[in-house]
């Protein structure tokens, strides 16, 4: 049970070394810039797969009997975006395990990479856990963490989904063999990962250079890191802080092509963006277009 690309590898995994009986995931919809539905990732590779694949927007009566009918020892969910009703996971003899991409109990809930990345984490990881009522609270069998460095969302979920797929296939190795071993979440540590908004990831010039360039590494196409740059709106791909320029808060500063926004406490430079209604091109590009002598920036 699952939806976007970060599902994929799991299935993939499954495939190779397990019977997958049924797959299940959201309805085509429509996805980026275009008007027309696309299937999800995980239909789309189900079907290369040559597996069935079941669309549900919720978990209808009509759904969960489809797949108990298939008779399931386990269900496997990875990023399905539905909740899973206490009567379906009853009604499988193993119930359900899940892949969340983070070291639980941190980071419960819908946006863990984004969060991690936002909070200045240095490390961040997968964990398998049971399917419960509530949410991300289930016990976990196994864990695997990675440095977050300077990965944008994209890089860090892409890294994530392999090894969720890795550690998911021990998992259930282990369970099938009788050898799994269950850690409780300790509630009292928990922390949540609540959706990103686009409000919160637009770059202000109020705000530390820090906070700014963390915004742009947990960006994505549907929360993106957004600024008027020179009286124009863009979004910024790629920054880092800078130390070799110092320009004040509000203020956009041009060097040799790089181009520098001046922040409460410091500077971040901006090494990639995409101006409103054009492609995506180096600052260096961008900066070229600027002709007068002072520009400002602001939040957007």
């Amino acid at each position: 049970m699952g939806t976007p690309d970060f599902a994929v590898p799991s299935l993939t995994a499954l495939a190779a070394k397990h019977e997958v009986v049924q797959v299940v995931t959201r309805p085509d919809a429509i996805r980026g810039r275009g008007k027309i539905a696309e299937p999800s990732a995980v239909k789309i590779a189900a079907h290369d797969l040559g597996l069935p694949v079941i669309e549900t927007a919720r978990m209808t009566s009509d759904s969960i009997e489809k797949i108990v009918a298939c008779a399931p020892d386990i269900l496997v969910v990875v990023a399905f975006g539905c909740i899973i009703p206490d009567e379906l996971l009853s009604s499988v003899p193993l119930g359900g395990i899940n892949v969340h991409a983070s070291l639980l109990p941190r980071l419960r809930g819908a946006a863990p990479i984004q969060r991690a990345i936002l909070a200045g984490d240095t490390l961040t990881g997968v964990s398998i856990m049971r399917v419960v009522h509530e949410l991300d609270a289930g016990a976990w069998c196994r864990q695997s963490s990675c440095e977050i460095g300077t990965k944008t969302t994209a890089q860090l979920t892409s890294e994530l989904a392999h090894l969720g797929a890795r550690e998911l296939s021990c998992a259930l190795s282990d369970i099938a063999a009788g050898t799994v071993c269950w850690h409780e979440q300790d509630a009292e540590q928990a922390t949540f990962a609540a959706k990103i908004t686009k409000q919160e990831m637009k770059l202000d010039p109020h705000d530390g250079a820090r906070q700014n360039v963390l915004r742009v590494q947990a960006s994505s196409d549907t929360a993106p890191a957004r600024a008027r740059i020179a009286g124009r709106g863009v979004r910024v791909l790629l920054a880092r802080e800078a130390k070799e320029a110092e320009p004040e808060a509000f203020v956009v500063e041009i060097q040799k092509g790089h181009l520098y926004l001046g922040c409460s406490d410091g500077a971040l430079e901006v090494l990639e963006l995409r101006p409103d209604g054009k492609r995506a091109m180096d600052a260096s590009a961008f900066a070229a277009g600027l002709h007068e002598s002072a520009y400002t920036w602001e939040c957007l």
